[in-house]
């Protein structure tokens, strides 16, 4: 690969942790598909060989995704009804005030149908802080399995 193309599939694995923060955008999957791009351009065995790690490392990030907030979610005792509930009150703050909606909205959906829920500020409070947690940690994991494998990526280049 030339310098351009090297440059491009950069940018494009940086989209894709980009992506990670972004709610609704495959980070992970851009990150790959970077990845598979220059795989398939460069076909040298160093190539393979991060290309298979990454595909590895982003699977165990799926998992883990699923996984760990799954349980810190069921400690919060937040039913999915209500992270679905706040999950679409997001979207709607986000065409209601761009970008800065989404979040906004997801919060205060979430804090809300806690407060009906579970009837007291201090619970609801407490709910909506323990599942802001668990997502947090679900969003930290996946970025750092993407920045994993750009960095692996980075030292291919690098070192190729």
């Amino acid at each position: 690969m030339n310098v351009g193309q090297l440059v491009v599939v950069g940018l494009v694995m940086l989209l894709g942790v980009f992506g990670v923060l972004v709610p609704g955008m495959p980070g992970p999957l851009v990150v790959w598909a970077g990845l598979l791009w220059w795989t398939t351009a460069e076909r040298s065995s160093s190539a393979w060989t991060v290309l298979v790690a990454g595909t590895g490392v982003l699977l165990l990030n799926q998992v883990l995704k699923w996984l760990l907030p799954a349980r810190n979610l069921r400690e919060a005792g937040a039913p999915y009804r209500t992270l679905v509930l706040a999950g679409m009150a997001g979207i709607a703050g986000f065409f209601l005030l761009p970008v800065i909606g989404c979040p906004l909205g997801a919060f205060g959906g979430l804090y809300a149908l806690e407060r009906v829920r579970l009837g007291s500020h201090g619970d609801a409070w407490a709910s909506t802080r323990t599942v802001l947690r668990a997502v947090g940690l679900s969003v930290l994991v996946e970025l750092f399995a993407c920045l994993l494998v750009v960095g692996a990526w980075v030292g291919a280049v690098v070192a190729g």
